[in-house]
């Protein structure tokens, strides 16, 4: 039998758990929070006082902050890109009666609560220009995105474990830096939003797991093969209006390092989590292939870690059209 089918049959293995993997990681829609639990209630006497303190302690807060909040809001709102993505893999179909097809989408409506705050709170904030933050939102779900795994399920599990780690330290570090500024709300929210990404990581990491129990060599090369590609970030093809695919996406990253929200350190504690998780020191059974897979996955934490510490963050003022001027 081809890789290819061998996949197929392995997600059909594992959709006979599928309902399992929803109770357990997911939260059912009437007990799950919603945007406007955090958010000035537009039906209340008191609501433009609400707006207007949003507006008078935003102003606390930086260009550089607004910057990564603007990205994060952005990436989460480009969700018709990865629910697409994700319907595409081996052995997942937009057959409403396939179980994995039904996590896909349930996923997505859990994720979709995230942008939709995010966006609405930036608009509330008024320190931000919405138009621009509209075209990107706009070009980045109409641009896609390569990750690099095709529609293999193995690897495509591997960027999800990884990425929605990353996007949990991400809301997470937001949240640490709103609070220090007395922004509480904002912080509540992007605590919340991270809590969500902890368990969506917790899901994607149990799909490997239980992968690496039927078919073990094929997934750690897989894992192998996404690490040695890199994992890109889902809005590698941010941009402004008139400006080219995937022209904004250093800047803004050099200003997530900048403040601390997202690190190339991150990133390599991330690979050391994963390695952890997965307990790919421990796993038998490996062909000769899959054990040198292994053996480049354990040793490439420090390899990474040594790189990253040479690393030096520009200052650059950055000019984002997302900000108005002052």
């Amino acid at each position: 039998m081809s890789i290819h089918n061998i996949r197929k049959e392995v997600m059909k293995t594992l959709e006979t758990k599928i309902h399992g993997f929803v109770e357990d990681f997911l939260i059912p829609v009437e007990k799950i929070w919603q945007p406007t639990d955090f958010l000035p209630n537009s039906q209340s006497d008191n609501f433009i006082e609400e707006v207007k303190e949003i507006r008078e302690i935003s102003k606390e807060l930086d260009d550089d902050f607004w910057v990564v909040l603007v990205g994060d809001t952005i990436t989460e709102e480009a969700l018709p890109t990865y629910e697409s993505w994700l319907l595409d893999l081996d052995g997942v179909t937009q057959d409403p009666d396939n179980g994995w097809a039904k996590w896909v989408r349930a996923w997505t409506a859990e994720e979709n609560r995230h942008g939709d705050v995010l966006n609405k709170y930036l608009y509330l904030s008024g320190r931000v220009n919405m138009r621009e933050v509209e075209i990107s939102t706009q070009y980045l779900i109409a641009d896609g995105f390569d990750i690099g795994t095709s529609t293999d399920p193995y690897k495509n599990f591997v960027y999800t474990s990884f990425q929605e780690l990353a996007t949990y330290i991400s809301h997470n570090n937001v949240a640490k830096i709103a609070r220090k500024k007395g922004h509480k709300l904002l912080a509540r929210m992007s605590k919340i939003i991270a809590g969500d990404e902890m368990r969506h990581h917790k899901a994607y990491t149990e799909f490997v797991k239980e992968i690496f129990k039927i078919d073990p060599s094929e997934m750690m090369l897989a894992f192998e093969k996404m690490m040695r590609h890199k994992i890109v970030m889902p809005a590698m093809h941010l941009r402004e209006s008139f400006n080219a695919k995937g022209s904004l996406f250093d800047d803004f990253s050099t200003v997530a390092q900048r403040i601390g929200v997202y690190t190339g350190f991150d990133y390599v504690d991330i690979l050391k989590k994963l390695n952890e998780t997965w307990e790919i020191d421990k796993i038998t059974g490996l062909t000769a292939e899959a054990e040198k897979a292994r053996d480049y996955l354990m040793k490439l934490p420090e390899r990474m870690y040594r790189i990253t510490e040479r690393i030096v963050i520009p200052d650059t003022d950055f000019k984002f059209k997302w900000m108005i001027p002052a």
